[in-house]
């Protein structure tokens, strides 16, 4: 028993493209979406520690390098799906867990296993390092989606997609990094001429109004 089947895991963590079975104009990797998200949550953090907020840095990063590993087992699962059903929610959870406990029963050595087991668990808590790893989830799905829209992806799902992923973000409102983002991110993001323009900065006014946020978005 040593690392060598963990390192190995790594490079396959290349080989599992996200929102498998639609047309896409760029594919995205799981291990692509990781390092992504760690990048995002980390200029999270920084603007939540600017406004006076203690960051546990190392609880973040490794929270979001590690937030899809156990994706290795089952793959990726369209976000729709995914959220779709709570129980089957819930049971994909529930299967991703005892198949990366097994893992580190098998392949991680004693004296790393509980350290792996704790790295390997859901990381999207309460703590405001599990908030902004929510955000930061959604903020690389939304540009994701966003990347397929202004190609003019005519698959109606990346609309749904942008929805779900702004919709999430907005439920974490209350934080700065949020906040910055929508005042001073998101407007850039949809301004500009590209197919389906109009109809994306009317799904997000939308959006944006039914949260009760004062952003406007000026073309």
């Amino acid at each position: 028993m040593g690392m060598h089947e963990y390192f190995k895991s790594l490079s396959d963590l290349e080989k599992i493209n996200r929102c498998p079975g639609k047309f896409k104009y760029e594919e995205h990797s799981v291990a692509a979406h990781s390092f992504k998200v760690t990048q995002i949550a980390q200029f999270l953090g920084t603007v939540e520690e600017q406004d006076g907020n203690a960051v546990d840095w190392r609880s973040l990063y490794e929270k979001a390098l590690n937030h899809d590993y156990t994706e290795i087992f089952i793959g990726d699962i369209k976000t729709p799906v995914k959220y779709a059903d709570p129980y089957l929610r819930e049971r994909l959870a529930t299967v991703e867990e005892s198949m990366a406990h097994h893992f580190i029963q098998q392949e991680i050595p004693e004296p790393f296993q509980d350290i792996y087991q704790e790295r390997f668990k859901e990381g999207k808590d309460d703590s405001l390092e599990g908030k902004i790893l929510s955000v930061a989830d959604k903020v690389d799905l939304l540009y994701e989606s966003f990347g397929e829209i202004q190609k003019g992806n005519p698959e109606p799902l990346f609309t749904e997609i942008y929805k779900e992923s702004l919709g999430t973000i907005l439920e974490f409102q209350s934080l700065s990094c949020v906040q910055y983002f929508l005042k001073e991110i998101l407007p850039d993001l949809i301004r500009g001429e590209f197919t389906n323009q109009a109809e994306l900065e009317r799904i997000t006014s939308q959006l944006l109004s039914e949260r009760n946020t004062e952003q406007t978005f000026a073309k």
